[in-house]
């Protein structure tokens, strides 16, 4: 029988400069006031969200001041690691373990850039041992967090009675493009929040989910539905409004499929730890799957509260689902997608 790693524990960490998004919304009308044609628009546009606030890396003043994208990797680098070393030490007080038990840690982000990566950075502020193994991920977006327990899954199932830990950092704050007043970027920053979370996965616990099998999903010719345009300026966002078409005629049917190979449906899910790309999304893929309004009811409270955290936001969402209690043989989907354009999907079991 294959081996089964589990998701022990999580915790989560934002930044402390917290903003309603009315707040957020009168500092950007401030900034693109004398650039952008509609403000009405942009209104409309982060209404249209229905977020109530969002954590910054930076005390929001800051954000209006000119800035290169050397000073905003410079202040990436500094707050992920201030971030990530708290959801870390977090995730090990709540877990009663030490650095040294680990033996897998997991990094992704796609909201800065550092070399060495944040994983390594770790490794002088936390007592691992020299022997860990690391592997940073980037470029995943969305996709991150849920791609980054399939794989650690995948290490784990070869390494019985090991333990690891997933860490996605992501501010995506600093991505902020002033000179940019397309679509696109005007409801990014208004979607878009900063947040940190780590995800321990060992050997099966009791009342712990244990993997039952994952599945990476490409959908061909999609590379400019979502992602980024790095250059000059740094991070250019690329959003293209046919996200919630292929949320509904294209990861719609793989998730189906996904459940249907191994006899299931629907309703026998009943943990649905699903990203929230946005409001519409969040629409469309309970429409897709026909599931009640309240199977999306932590997804869409997430979103509410903290805003779209990237790779962050499937781990803020698991960690309210791992502390409810399922009967034992109940089963979870974990799902996320990402660009390029894709979909990672995780079957878990009580």
């Amino acid at each position: 029988m294959k081996h089964r790693p589990s998701l022990l524990a999580c915790a989560t960490q934002l930044p402390p400069h917290y903003y309603s998004q009315e707040e957020l919304l009168q500092g950007l009308e401030q900034l693109w006031c004398s650039q952008h044609f509609n403000g009405q628009r942009l209104r409309q546009l982060h209404q249209a969200m229905k977020i109530e606030g969002r954590h910054l890396s930076l005390p929001r003043l800051e954000y209006l001041q000119p800035s290169d994208f050397s000073q905003r990797n410079q202040a990436f680098a500094r707050v992920s690691l201030e971030l990530g070393q708290a959801a870390v030490e977090k995730l090990l007080a709540k877990s009663r373990l030490s650095a040294e038990q680990i033996d897998f840690l997991v990094y992704t982000s796609v909201t800065g850039l550092t070399v060495p990566s944040l994983d390594a950075r770790l490794m002088n502020r936390l007592p691992f041992k020299t022997s860990l193994k690391r592997l940073p991920l980037f470029g995943l977006g969305c996709l991150g967090g849920a791609a980054g327990v399939s794989r650690l899954s995948d290490l784990l199932q070869g390494q019985p009675g090991s333990r690891g830990i997933l860490l996605s950092v992501e501010l995506c704050s600093l991505t902020l493009q002033p000179q940019d007043v397309s679509v696109a970027n005007l409801v990014a920053s208004g979607l878009f929040g900063d947040g940190a979370a780590a995800v321990l996965m060992g050997p099966p616990l009791e009342g712990r989910p244990q993997v039952v099998d994952t599945r990476s999903v490409f959908f061909a010719n999609s590379e400019e539905v979502m992602g980024w345009d790095i250059g000059a300026n740094g991070f250019s966002i690329v959003l293209s409004p046919q996200v919630p078409h292929y949320a509904q005629h294209h990861l719609g049917p793989a998730l189906l499929q996904f459940l249907a190979d191994h006899g299931l449906v629907p309703a026998d899910i009943a943990a649905w730890v699903a990203h929230p790309g946005g409001p519409k999304v969040v629409d469309v893929l309970q429409e897709a799957l026909d599931l009640p309004a309240e199977a999306l009811a932590i997804t869409r409270r997430s979103l509410t509260e903290v805003g779209n955290l990237s790779s962050a936001s499937v781990l803020f969402i698991l960690e309210q689902f791992l502390d409810q209690s399922y009967s034992p043989g109940s089963y979870g989907l974990l799902m996320a997608m990402g660009p390029a354009f894709c979909a990672e999907m995780v079957l878990l079991q009580w």
